[in-house]
């Protein structure tokens, strides 16, 4: 069957044409305003329990409050959400997977979108047949892979649900028996999720945006040693824990994905993808009254809202101004962006308080923008400058329980014992501290770990959920009755997330 599918996405039958073209977590003006089409997070690593398979996740629609009924947060049917992958290094993506969502209300006369445990309706159990009856919003979707104009429908035959939203225990008294439904078997060695989750990223979002007013618990954004060293403990609040997100996530053979459909060794160029995610909506949405047929009528071709290589990078990195701009942009124009690149304005703010940061244009950020860098092979083409998540799927996987949070820069660690080539950037896990890595990579910690290595921090050094070892690798959707924030002025929160 594998020899089939490979056969699929080299010579698959021929169709028409597409149309389409294609952290913190409102990244840009544009995605602001449309929060469903806003990409907060992308994934893109080794499975760390099968080095023969990739992980892709995309998280989407930030900041979602448990307990936001009646509605909660579906996916939009509108939107097109896609995975791209890049395989012979010039940018542009050579494999697409695409996901569209379908909604069908089956409740219409109760006024919340999930019930159970009252009124005659069991409890939710099940995303479809018996103990499904409370589910009166409810979601499936479609995967297709896309080669050129060659389409082949992975989900073709099935009837994949999305695990909605952890409504609380009375209407959902299981809710991992539902996360766990959700985690289907397309074959072919693929497995796919979709839908409401823990949001696994982690930041002190407040101090961040507060002009980098990071808590004086956190050093004022310079981390103690003992601190730094710790994976577990926080000594800054997470202003993402307790929150959901929407989420995608599809693992597949990394056989699948290569430009000769073999896996590499590390050493071998061919292991070396790229990856990225976009959001995209078609041209034209007619609103129409629900007299008037079911819901809107769209048309046209696709036009891209957002997309996410590495992180922070539209975040931190990218003016305002352009903002809107990159998130359209495909990664092979991103030249236009250079200067970004080259002189990034964050690191002129760490100068100027009292950070050490290299002199002149910044070369060594070259890494995010180009195939260059540590885990790169040697005679691997840079390419053009493109924001790509780029990932080495030739360097096994760190088992979950020893991954460290600073991912690739532990190789610059004395300790052997605390290196992990297999995190960012050298791909990314949803553990990934991603916030201390960019911070200290644009802090000049690649050009000389002893003049540009200050350990920069948030103080937020791990979730507020345990990672989980086995696909989709992100932890469940809190639950909306009993959901609770970490705030940095709640009682009896001093010393664990102080408010200064």
């Amino acid at each position: 069957m594998t020899r089939i599918l490979k056969m699929a996405l080299t010579a698959a039958v021929v169709v028409a044409p597409l149309a389409v073209y294609t952290a913190s977590h409102r990244e840009a003006p544009i995605t602001a305003l449309d929060r469903a089409a806003d990409i907060t997070d992308w994934y893109s690593f080794v499975s760390y329990d099968d080095p023969s398979k990739m992980t892709m996740v995309l998280s989407v629609d930030p900041l979602l409050e448990p307990s936001n009924g009646p509605n909660y947060f579906p996916f939009d049917p509108e939107i097109l959400y896609e995975m791209k992958i890049d395989n012979n290094h010039d940018a542009v993506d050579d494999l697409t997977l695409q996901f569209r969502f379908q909604t069908e209300q089956r409740l219409p006369n109760v006024f919340t979108s999930m019930v159970g445990g009252i009124v005659g309706i069991p409890p939710i159990t099940a995303l479809d047949g018996p103990g499904s009856q409370g589910l009166g919003t409810r979601q499936s979707y479609t995967v297709v892979a896309v080669k050129g104009n060659q389409r082949f429908e992975l989900s073709a035959g099935r009837r994949l649900y999305a695990v909605p939203s952890n409504v609380g225990p009375r209407t959902m008294p299981n809710y991992q028996a539902l996360y766990d439904q959700g985690i289907y078997d397309l074959g072919f060695g693929i497995k796919t999720f979709a839908g409401t989750t823990d949001d696994p990223f982690y930041i002190d979002l407040g101090a961040a945006f507060d002009s980098l007013n990071f808590r004086t618990a956190a050093g004022g954004g310079v981390l103690s040693a003992t601190d730094d060293a710790n994976n577990t403990v926080n000594v800054a609040p997470d202003d993402v824990s307790g929150f959901n997100v929407n989420t995608i996530a599809i693992e597949i053979p990394i056989a699948l994905l290569t430009s000769d459909l073999r896996q590499h060794t590390d050493a071998e160029r061919e292991a070396v993808l790229g990856t990225y995610a976009t959001t995209s909506r078609q041209q034209i949405t007619v609103r129409r009254m629900p007299r008037e047929g079911a819901g809107n009528q769209t048309s046209g071709p696709w036009r891209q809202v957002q997309r996410m290589g590495n992180p922070l990078i539209n975040e931190l990195i990218i003016g305002t101004g352009f903002k809107d701009r990159f998130s359209m942009e495909h990664p092979t124009n991103d030249i236009q962006f250079a200067p970004f690149f080259l002189r990034p304005l964050l690191a002129d703010i760490f100068a100027s308080i009292g950070v050490p940061i290299p002199p002149g244009n910044r070369l060594d950020l070259a890494p995010l923008v180009v195939y260059r860098g540590p885990t790169i092979p040697a005679g691997t083409p840079d390419g053009p400058v493109a924001d790509l998540l780029r990932l080495n799927t030739g360097v096994p996987p760190t088992p979950a329980a020893a991954q460290q949070r600073l991912g690739l820069l532990t190789l610059l660690d004395t300790n052997p014992n605390n290196n992990d080539a297999a995190g960012f950037p050298n791909g990314r896990r949803p553990d990934d501290d991603v916030t201390d890595i960019a911070a200290r990579v644009v802090g000049g910690i690649l050009v000389n770990s002893t003049l540009y290595g200050t350990r920069i921090g948030d103080g937020v050094n791990v979730n507020d959920r345990p990672k989980r070892a086995t696909f989709p690798f992100v932890p469940p959707a809190h639950d909306g009755r009993g959901s609770r924030h970490v705030d940095p002025t709640e009682p009896g929160c001093a010393g664990v997330c102080p408010p200064n």
